[in-house]
């Protein structure tokens, strides 16, 4: 059974690298030459569907720097195995990717479709509306938008806060068969001691509030590092040079789920030039016992690649965040 949250390699035992499909960073190239060197903040998320009958994986990826926002959406097949020579058209960024820039200048960007094709030679079209759109400061909209992916008539993606029956309207699409669901958030983040962000840990719960602080602490030269997880503290960790790498388990909230936070902050104390650490919050699967209790008749069939084939795992499997965190001097 194949992991769909691998841990990258620094926190792996053995060889394995970090074959989590990867968010498609040279899209943005004609808008920047690297995430660290411009300063700009990229979140992306990775969600499962079906597209013809084959699962794909769907790369939505936000960027916001100085001048612009982007938009960009890859389809991928399901070992990120994807990248095959589909066609593309309408000026999109190449093939198998849908690029949107959205620039204070050009308002007629903010609504629209492009059409691109899978790796499977499937057509799918790209619909967004960000007229009214609140950012918020941050590269993904919080509210007053969405975005559908659409093939054969019907929106296998849909994204913000329209509501589905009116998104498919504007569309003129049906709903999905099968809801997409949220695998991981890969988000890149700047600062000097202070980093947060918001994430889900499952498809459909409520979004966790996180902030990584870093500093000096009780009149010691000694670093330490503070993790807090809707203002409660989950990880605390003192003489970090020491600890520099490391994992902990934490419980999050009423809803009593377990993750596990797994931090990587080497480049922060001992590299040169702009430097990150890479944190992970993994959703730990529930105790067989609640697993049993929450499962339900009624819950959605999980998504399979072909007769008897559930490696994929269910329709509403937990989200794990990879959180990239640019220390600025």
């Amino acid at each position: 059974m194949q992991d769909p949250f691998p841990i990258p390699s620094c926190f792996a035992s053995g060889p394995r690298a970090d074959k989590f499909p990867d968010d498609p960073m040279s899209v943005f190239a004609s808008t920047t030459k690297s995430s660290s060197s411009s300063g700009q903040s990229i979140v992306t998320s990775v969600y499962r569907t079906k597209i013809a009958g084959h699962v794909r994986l769907i790369n939505v990826s936000w960027c916001r720097n100085l001048l612009a926002h982007c938009l960009c959406v890859s389809v991928e097949g399901p070992d990120a195995g994807g990248g095959g020579s589909g066609a593309a058209d309408d000026g999109i960024a190449g093939p198998n990717v849908c690029k949107v820039e959205l620039r204070p200048w050009y308002f007629w960007r903010k609504a629209g479709s492009k059409k691109f094709y899978t790796p499977g030679k499937e057509a799918v079209r790209v619909f967004w509306d960000l007229r009214a759109a609140r950012f918020d400061g941050d590269p993904e909209p919080r509210s007053n938008f969405y975005v559908a992916l659409v093939h054969d008539g019907e929106a296998v993606l849909l994204l913000g806060d329209l509501g589905a029956n009116e998104a498919c309207r504007r569309t003129g699409s049906r709903p999905p068969a099968i809801e997409a669901a949220l695998l991981s958030k890969k988000e890149h983040v700047f600062g000097k001691k202070r980093f947060a962000t918001r994430s889900k840990f499952d498809g459909k719960g409520k979004a966790h509030d996180i902030v990584i602080e870093c500093g000096i602490g009780g009149g010691r030269t000694d670093p330490e590092m503070v993790v807090r997880i809707d203002g409660d503290v989950a990880v605390h960790v003192k003489h970090l040079q020491w600890k520099f790498r490391g994992n902990e388990t934490v419980v999050v909230g009423g809803s009593k789920r377990r993750v596990e936070v797994c931090w990587d902050v080497h480049g922060w104390l001992f590299g040169p030039g702009p430097r990150h650490a890479l944190f992970i919050f993994k959703p730990l699967p529930a105790p067989r016992s609640a697993a049993l209790a929450a499962s339900a008749p009624s819950a959605a069939p999980p998504l399979t690649t072909g007769a008897g084939d559930r490696r994929h795992g269910s329709a509403a499997p937990e989200s794990c965040l990879f959180l990239y965190a640019w220390k600025l001097e």
